[in-house]
């Protein structure tokens, strides 16, 4: 957006914001390298004050104390989206800001802080946005309109609560599945034991989806159409979780996989294989010291 000529200013952290301030901002892509060398960043709510739109991108662990600063940026019209794994961002943003400051929102794109400065994307690029009830608005078509004039894929959604369950069963599976095995999907894909434990994984979501009441379409379990779906990937795929446990970071595994089993107790859904996701994975939750779990 920054490129496009949209004016845009970054809240940040620690080293991060420290190279975006100094070098600025650089992506490597597949779609194109981007280096923009001066950036507006800050550690300080305050300095940007009230905006049109605000992109809510903290890893989940994060959210609270970030929610906590969002109020020197809300104006009369500002409208705050998630761009967060998991399904409970929205609702903890609508008690917090109100359901006026409020929108949906989800993306598809595997990308890491691969250091300072660096932001790593490989695949996908595409975002949905929606207000909770559906409505049609100015706010969010130009929004798509800005994203569009960026070259990314950006769409506005009818249902957009449909649109940020449909990506959570699919990403509890991805990140958990190549988080627990250590390998990206190529390997879990032509396995076909692997393949049969991800399959499962999906099919437990789904359910747990279903049973919230949430009316994410059948086809997202269809076997043929799932085989398809993740031979249609790059096989060097890692999902960002897997990313954060090789580079000994905190994971989002209570939203994931955890969410699946939580959420599958409260309804009465057996999620057996997101457990023992969760169950492996729990003692890495918290991050590693030594940085790296080679």
């Amino acid at each position: 957006l920054l490129a496009a000529g949209a004016d845009v200013r970054f809240l940040a952290r620690g080293a991060h914001l420290d190279a975006m301030r100094t070098i600025g901002l650089r992506i490597e892509s597949p779609k194109g390298n981007v280096h923009l060398p001066r950036v507006e960043a800050t550690d300080d709510p305050a300095a940007i004050g009230p905006s049109d739109v605000v992109f809510f991108t903290v890893k989940l662990y994060d959210s609270e104390s970030a929610i906590g600063a969002l109020k020197p940026l809300l104006g009369p019209h500002t409208v705050v989206i998630p761009f967060q794994n998991g399904v409970e961002s929205v609702g903890m943003l609508t008690r917090a800001i109100g359901a006026d400051h409020t929108a949906g929102g989800t993306a598809y794109i595997t990308a890491v802080v691969a250091q300072p400065g660096l932001i790593r994307h490989t695949v996908m690029d595409s975002l949905f946005v929606g207000e909770t009830d559906g409505r049609p608005t100015a706010r969010l078509e130009r929004l798509v309109g800005a994203c569009r004039s960026a070259g990314f894929q950006a769409t506005r959604s009818d249902d957009i609560g449909v649109d940020i369950w449909t990506k959570f069963v699919r990403l509890s599976v991805f990140s958990g599945m190549t988080a627990v095995t250590r390998c990206p999907i190529g390997p879990i894909v032509s396995d076909p034991a692997l393949f049969a434990m991800l399959y499962g994984a999906l099919n437990e979501a789904y359910a747990v989806a279903r049973a919230s009441g949430i009316a994410v379409s059948p086809s997202i379990v269809a076997e043929d159409a799932v085989r398809k779906a993740y031979a249609a990937m790059a096989p060097q795929a890692k999902s960002s979780m897997l990313q954060d446990l090789e580079r000994g970071r905190r994971l989002e595994l209570p939203w994931l996989s955890g969410a699946v089993v939580r959420l599958g107790e409260r309804l009465g859904v057996p999620t057996p294989t997101h457990r023992f996701i969760t169950a492996v994975l729990m003692p890495h939750v918290r991050g590693s010291a030594q940085g790296s779990l080679a």
